[in-house]
């Protein structure tokens, strides 16, 4: 019935959402189909961090090199939002038991529909949240800050806020993280590094990657 229920709200929430962001949610179901697919050739069996949103970890291909001796599971799916997310929980999240979940998703939630403020992501965020601890009350749930991204500049105020009230959110949460990447990726002008982005000013390259890892890897768990 829980489930049903969340399936209604979630199916409400994207039937509001812009066209693009509808007509995305259709093209994932391929995205989630080939997820599907490795898993019935080997299905993670070792608890693995898992690493789930949208497609700042989906483009990480190499993720795996950067964590050395972690049993890191990429499930990240270009485009996604939270309500995505939330969506395909029970295909890409619960299935695999994992010790740990970690989040970067709330960027494009923000990106593709101007109604969306940082109040509706934390929001968002808080329905992902308590899904997961009902499933999974002991699992440690880290979440990545919206990043800084040079081609949605004119955003960033709204994302700024959704990573603040999210950062007081999880402030109030057991076995819960917030790493900020956001500010790690700005200069002395408070600007994004450049160099740090491939050419389209929004996806990282190597470079920021590696800023990330080294945000991240304190959190994880072996």
């Amino acid at each position: 019935m829980r489930n049903f229920r969340l399936q209604i709200l979630v199916f409400f929430l994207l039937a509001i959402c812009s066209p693009t962001a509808k007509a995305q949610h259709s093209d994932y179901a391929d995205e989630i189909s080939a997820y599907k697919h490795q898993d019935s050739v080997h299905f993670p069996t070792n608890h693995p961090i898992l690493f789930v949103g949208s497609s700042s970890f989906n483009f990480w291909k190499d993720m795996q090199n950067y964590f050395p001796g972690y049993p890191i599971l990429n499930r990240g799916f270009g485009g996604s939002t939270l309500l995505h997310v939330i969506h395909y929980a029970d295909e890409i999240i619960f299935p695999y038991k994992p010790r740990q979940i970690v989040i970067y998703c709330g960027e494009n939630d923000i990106a593709y529909v101007d109604s969306v403020t940082g109040q509706t992501v934390l929001n968002r965020f808080k329905i992902l949240f308590d899904m997961i601890r009902k499933e999974m009350p002991n699992v440690n749930i880290v979440y990545i800050s919206i990043k800084p991204s040079p081609s949605r500049a004119n955003l960033a105020g709204r994302m700024e806020e959704a990573n603040r009230l999210i950062k007081e959110f999880i402030s109030q949460q057991q076995n819960a993280a917030y790493v900020d990447v956001y500010h790690l990726m700005l200069n002395k002008n408070s600007k994004p590094f450049p160099d740090i982005f491939r050419e389209d000013s929004l996806h990282m390259n190597a470079k920021g990657y590696a800023i990330w890892q080294k945000a991240i890897q304190p959190y994880l768990l072996k």
